[in-house]
């Protein structure tokens, strides 16, 4: 595997080869010395033109615990605040003879343009309202510690889709694995297109996760409103939205009590979800911020260093 630019790059088999890396990897947030020594002598750097914090940090653990040097690039003071091009700041950086580029943008297919400008590894961080490869990864590895193997699990995805990138990676990777998904939202944040993926969708939330329209429902991941993405009306009012589309209590117990509850981050509480839902014993949350760590370093692992046996 050269870079990882998109959920769809991966196979069943690659997917669940980083998920069982990971697994592994997660044995080093236990020891008291969290380090390894696979990607000693390698450099990584992060390079966010968009901020970030789960993501940044995770990926800086990541690479500090395989004992890689990690270098944080942002847009902010960067050249590209100067007006050099994005081009130009990309291979100056990996001119430097750096290893890996993790990557996120606020454009859509710029991580993808980035791929093809350097001969390093590339890693997309999230690109726009496009994708987040690694965080699919993590909501996979959270849900497979919930609910053993995915094949025919029904997954529900609930809230902003249209400017969702985990999302869409999400569908790609869960579809990969053999899941079901149901992406649930109102009309204007259903993307077009959405008939074309590997997924049913539904503008009812009461239905489906009562399972008059899909089925029972195995997990539950409720998507952040991106009201800085939103340049217009797409709801009246945010009280209207939680009505129709927040994970309220009386929907959580809708779910059956083995049912994870998901979230991305960062968390609106009272909007896409309340509070009781966020901090029940069926919230895997915190999880899947650890998760991250541990999948962000397998595939820093399996990009850098190969497909050998992980010793921890």
């Amino acid at each position: 595997m050269k870079n990882l630019l998109s959920a769809a790059d991966l196979t069943r088999d690659e997917a669940l080869a980083i998920l069982d890396t990971a697994q592994r990897m997660h044995a080093v947030q236990t020891r008291a010395v969290k380090k390894l020594p696979p990607l000693r002598g390698r450099t990584v750097v992060n390079l966010f033109f968009e901020d970030s914090t789960r993501t940044r940090s995770s990926f800086e653990i990541a690479g500090k615990w395989l004992s890689a040097d990690v270098i944080n690039v942002s847009a902010k003071g960067s050249s590209v605040s100067k007006g050099e091009s994005l081009r130009d700041t990309v291979l100056t950086v990996a001119a430097m003879g750096v290893d890996a580029l993790v990557v996120r943008h606020n454009a859509s297919g710029a991580v993808q343009r980035i791929a093809g400008w350097v001969g390093c590894h590339v890693v997309n961080a999230g690109d726009g309202t496009h994708e987040h490869p690694t965080q699919a990864l993590l909501d996979a590895y959270t849900l497979r510690a919930r609910l053993g193997d995915l094949t025919d699990r029904h997954v529900v995805i609930v809230g902003d889709i249209t400017h969702s990138r985990v999302a869409r990676s999400n569908v790609l990777l869960l579809s990969t694995l053999g899941a079901r998904v149901t992406l649930v939202a109102p009309p204007t944040l259903m993307p077009s297109g959405v008939s074309s993926w590997a997924c049913d969708t539904s503008w009812d939330l009461d239905s489906v996760l009562s399972g008059n329209a899909s089925g029972d429902v195995d997990a539950v991941m409720m998507l952040r409103v991106q009201r800085e993405r939103m340049s217009g009306g797409y709801f009246p009012t945010e009280r209207e939205y939680a009505i129709g589309y927040g994970l309220s209590p009386e929907r959580l117990d809708l779910l059956a009590p083995t049912a994870p509850v998901l979230h991305p981050g960062p968390m609106n509480r009272g909007l896409e979800i309340s509070s009781v839902a966020a901090d029940s014993s069926r919230s895997v949350v915190l999880d899947q911020v650890q998760a991250g760590v541990s999948v962000r370093m397998a595939v820093l692992y399996r990009l850098l260093a190969g497909a050998e046996e992980v010793g921890v």
